[in-house]
């Protein structure tokens, strides 16, 4: 069972980092590209730009809690959520298959 997660693409699981503007401030964030990957689709899946979904997604955080805390973490179960098909009703598992789109390097809102 362990070759299955020993044989995974070192891609995916490479840290990508991505400049973006959220609340009108340019910063980082850094994420594996299989987690970018998922976040690009999911923004694509609600007609956005990457870079659009996380700053609609932060300030509706920030509405609804009042703060963020670790964006980074959110992104992370956000996309897990949205792989098991919490969110749309459909898993969707080959979202984890190897990295074979290139990244979309455009993230600003």
């Amino acid at each position: 069972m362990c070759h299955v997660f020993a044989s995974t693409d070192p891609e995916l699981f490479e840290p990508q980092t991505r400049s973006v503007r959220i609340a009108g401030v340019v910063t980082s964030l850094r994420l594996e590209t299989a987690f970018w990957r998922i976040v690009d689709d999911i923004a694509r899946a609600s007609d956005m730009t990457t870079g659009r979904f996380l700053s609609s997604l932060y300030d509706e955080v920030v509405e609804l809690r009042g703060e963020v805390g670790n964006f980074a973490s959110l992104l992370r179960v956000v996309a897990l959520r949205w792989v098991s098909g919490e969110v749309t009703g459909v898993p969707q598992p080959s979202l984890f298959a190897a990295a074979t789109e290139p990244a979309r390097r455009t993230a600003d809102a």
